[in-house]
């Protein structure tokens, strides 16, 4: 069974930076997609980045193109989403989430609709 493990989420004051990591495990690594999502209370869930393998392309959501990164580490599985200059907007639990078609181009719904697992979420809160 595939698992996803968020971590790196906490409480940070606007214009500071945070990581976040997606620790997977029970799959081949190489073999499926990870996204990430953020979903505010009483909000539709929306897509922030994902890596597509198949056409070698990273995408953003325009709300945080140009202040978040995410990377891959192949050697431990764990995909990275870098939060730079951070707006009390960004204000969220944050959700990775695996889509095991490695045929999958991103981003797909904004919802994540089309993912297979998910991880149990880790709070980002920016104070203003």
């Amino acid at each position: 069974e595939v698992q996803l493990v968020e971590s790196g989420g906490g409480l940070v004051q606007a214009g500071g930076s945070l990581r976040l990591s997606c620790q997977t495990s029970g799959y081949n690594f190489d073999d499926y997609v990870i996204g990430w999502f953020r979903q505010v209370p009483g909000k539709e869930r929306e897509g922030v980045s994902c890596f597509s393998s198949v056409n070698e392309r990273t995408y953003y959501a325009d709300s945080v193109k140009g202040r978040f990164t995410i990377s891959r580490d192949n050697t431990k599985s764990t995909v990275y989403l870098q939060m730079n200059s951070l707006k009390s907007e960004d204000t969220a639990v944050y959700y990775c989430a695996a889509e095991i078609d490695p045929y999958f181009r991103c981003p797909g719904s904004s919802s994540g609709s089309e993912y297979d697992y998910w991880g149990q979420g880790t709070q980002v809160t920016v104070s203003s």
